[in-house]
């Protein structure tokens, strides 16, 4: 494996990485009862992903990954944020 490759292969899991803290912070904060509709739930969500998609940016203008490699690891995420928030709201609903 060349370096380039060495190195694009070790940018792509540090994002997947903070992409995983990220659903976990969500995790964490749902299982500790703060409302998805909270503001400071909100503001945390906006600034994690905001942080991720300039990362996933910064790699791509390097040539680190593919842009397009980083859109689908930013969708993946949005979705897997989506599930947390939509079982959150299921359990919220049978109490």
């Amino acid at each position: 494996m060349s370096k380039n490759e060495e190195l694009s292969k070790q940018a792509y899991e540090q994002l997947e990485k903070d992409a995983e803290k990220i659903v976990q912070l969500i995790e964490v904060q749902m299982d500790n009862l703060t409302m998805p509709q909270c503001p400071v739930y909100e503001e945390v969500l906006d600034t994690q992903m905001f942080g991720l998609s300039k990362e996933v940016h910064f790699a791509a203008r390097l040539g680190l990954i593919d842009p397009e490699v980083g859109h689908e690891l930013l969708e993946r995420l949005e979705q897997e944020v989506s599930k947390v928030h939509e079982a959150y709201m299921r359990d919220e609903n049978r109490v």
